[in-house]
């Protein structure tokens, strides 16, 4: 009778791993909830989002925002954003609506990079947002103790002084600094301080940083403030090229479908730069009867007794056999 409860148990564990479903939906944060994994979004117009921006005939400047959200950025009751005031908000496009004056924004990539890691790691949990991004700004203009360092070190550190992690840094800068030689030449140097400042000043060393290589200029420098991006050899310094993505009628801003494409470029970067090797406890069971999703928590638990219930089982019967 023995050998034939603890078979009885040992099919009930297995059939538990063999069939796992989903973990339910986690249910809908308040804003007011604090972020657990935050994403600090710095840089000019392209990360602050120029997509959908349109020129306003009667005046000739590009001041109107079409409102076209598309489905890769709609709301996320996972996400979050850090508005002008320091308070957490729902994140809604344009992320950077109220950073920043003068200056008109519609869609940048945060949005659909935050869709796409929430969507494909639960483990990040609340993720908040940080918009710093300010247009027409060149990189000398983000040196340490300037306006723009002083304000993205204010908000960073606003965004996680009721817990949190800084998970990345996601940099789109560049296009302002292909206009004078001067400051295409210098641009290597400026950036690798700009990178090492940040990391210092937030007392992360190792803070992932994931840049992207401009698309466009307004000057003639373009390639070799291009060349510097791609090159860049920081450790824990990523570069997503934007080259090749649609820009719009202006020839210098992204447009929407190619800022959804860069966010989703973003976080797969970012979830490959994440990717952890498997468990012990998982590579020692059957690979057919773990499943990634499986081996946490109560899971776990249901995976080892079952494993060790069949050794003993197995132990038993060749006993008798004997």
């Amino acid at each position: 009778m023995l050998i034939f409860f603890l078979l009885f148990l040992a099919a009930a564990a297995t059939t538990n791993s063999l069939f796992v479903h989903p973990e339910p939906l986690t249910p809908s944060p308040s804003p007011s909830q604090r972020p657990k994994s935050i994403f600090l979004l710095a840089g000019q117009s392209n990360m602050a989002g120029q997509g959908g921006v349109v020129n306003d005939t009667s005046t000739g400047w590009i001041n109107k925002w079409d409102g076209v959200i598309p489905p890769e950025c709609s709301p996320n009751p996972l996400i979050i954003r850090l508005a002008e005031n320091l308070t957490w908000v729902e994140a809604r496009e344009p992320l950077h609506a109220d950073i920043g004056v003068n200056q008109t924004n519609g869609i940048g990539p945060g949005m659909a990079f935050a869709n796409t890691v929430v969507g494909q790691d639960r483990g990040l949990g609340l993720v908040g947002l940080v918009p710093c991004a300010i247009g027409g700004t060149r990189i000398s203009e983000w040196e340490r103790g300037t306006s723009l360092y002083n304000q993205l070190m204010r908000r960073a550190r606003a965004g996680t002084k009721d817990g949190g992690t800084i998970k990345a840094l996601l940099w789109y800068q560049g296009e302002s600094d292909t206009v004078e030689e001067s400051d295409a030449v210098q641009y290597k140097g400026r950036l690798e301080k700009f990178f090492t400042d940040v990391r210092t000043d937030l007392q992360s060393p190792e803070l992932p940083i994931f840049q992207v290589a401009i698309a466009s200029g307004l000057g003639r420098f373009t390639d070799t403030v291009r060349k510097v991006q791609l090159g860049l050899d920081l450790p824990n310094v990523r570069t997503v090229d934007a080259k090749g993505l649609p820009l719009g009628p202006d020839r210098l801003h992204l447009a929407t479908p190619a800022q959804v494409r860069l966010g989703q470029m973003l976080a797969d970067a970012f979830l490959q730069s994440m990717a952890r090797s498997p468990s012990p406890v998982s590579e020692a069971l059957s690979p057919s009867l773990v499943s990634e999703a499986s081996t946490s928590g109560p899971n776990l638990v249901i995976h080892v007794l079952a494993f060790f219930m069949w050794k003993l089982i197995r132990a038993v019967l060749m006993s008798r056999g004997d």
